[in-house]
């Protein structure tokens, strides 16, 4: 009876170490972008005061205003959301069927071709190979060149190959008995029964095609109808040290003043940092609750290989 308490007082400690450990980790975790949110909805003459926690002192929405006050941040938004959105759609179907193509024991050319795709994930030709490359293709400039570079990613397709490859071979050859062809196999059979690696791999794209903003300064800067959410962020969040007068002439710092009109001497760098890194994370921790519990089981079968 003495051996059986103590094991269960052993029990209740160990789970109350773990659990105040955890929420200490949660917390930690948590409190520097509530701080922010907290920030970017507080005055921005008050915030330079410091001491803002959990809660705006002097709640406002103005520092959302002045930023959607300027188009640039609209066109931007369409731009990051289609493009997202298409480089998901491509990266996961393209990927899954080359991955199921390389899946295959009958196709003879697997291991080269899986060679080649690995290889890429350790070996580039660098920034200006690149930028000739996608020159002389004709894609500078265009909203392409969001989409094709990147339609397949190496680590991606190794993912996708082995949870394919966890699929029952009976099922696949049942289905060919019947008379079915490849495209066939894979967009009924092979599709449906990978939704959680598919899911996995979406939000890697995703999060990765949201936050890109380096190739729209390389390819698309003087294309201001393709310039991403992240880009014209990133614009004015380098702009946001001359806020409140447009003395440094530069694009960024010119649309603020503009939209902010009469009352750029409110608008501070701090609070505006705050609001830009609100608005750039929002869709992203929206959308992932949604596909959590898809990437957890993705990641756990398709990333172990027996």
């Amino acid at each position: 009876m003495k051996k059986y308490s103590l094991s269960k007082l052993e029990n209740i400690l160990f789970h109350t170490i773990n659990s105040s450990f955890l929420i200490l980790l949660a917390f930690i975790t948590l409190y520097p972008f509530w701080n922010t949110i907290a920030v970017s909805l507080n005055e921005a003459m008050d915030s330079l005061s410091g001491g803002i926690t959990f809660l705006p002192r002097k709640f406002t929405l103005y520092n959302y205003e002045v930023l959607f006050r300027t188009n640039a941040i609209f066109n931007a938004f369409y731009v990051s959301v289609a493009r997202t959105a298409i480089n998901m759609i491509t990266s996961i179907f393209f990927t899954a069927m080359i991955a199921f193509v390389l899946s295959r024991n009958e196709f003879v050319l697997r291991k080269p071709f899986t060679f080649v795709l690995v290889l890429s994930m350790y070996v580039n030709a660098g920034l200006i190979p690149t930028f000739f490359l996608i020159r002389s293709l004709g894609m500078v400039g265009t909203f392409w060149v969001y989409i094709v570079p990147g339609i397949v990613n190496g680590f991606n397709f190794i993912v996708m190959r082995t949870y394919i490859r966890n699929v029952p071979e009976s099922i696949i050859e049942s289905a060919r008995m019947d008379g079915y062809g490849d495209f066939y196999v894979f967009i009924r059979i092979i599709l449906p029964l990978i939704v959680p690696v598919l899911a996995t791999i979406g939000l890697f794209v995703a999060v990765g095609s949201w936050n890109a903003w380096f190739d729209t300064m390389i390819y698309n800067s003087g294309v201001v109808r393709l310039h991403t959410l992240q880009y014209k962020l990133m614009e004015y969040l380098q702009s946001s040290q001359a806020l409140g007068g447009a003395s440094t002439g530069d694009a960024g710092s010119m649309a603020l003043a503009s939209a902010a009109g009469s009352h750029a001497g409110f608008i501070t760098p701090l609070t505006m940092r705050a609001a830009i890194t609100v608005i750039a994370a929002a869709p992203i921790l929206l959308v992932y609750p949604f596909m959590q519990r898809y990437f957890v089981v993705g990641l756990n079968v398709g990333g172990v290989k027996e």
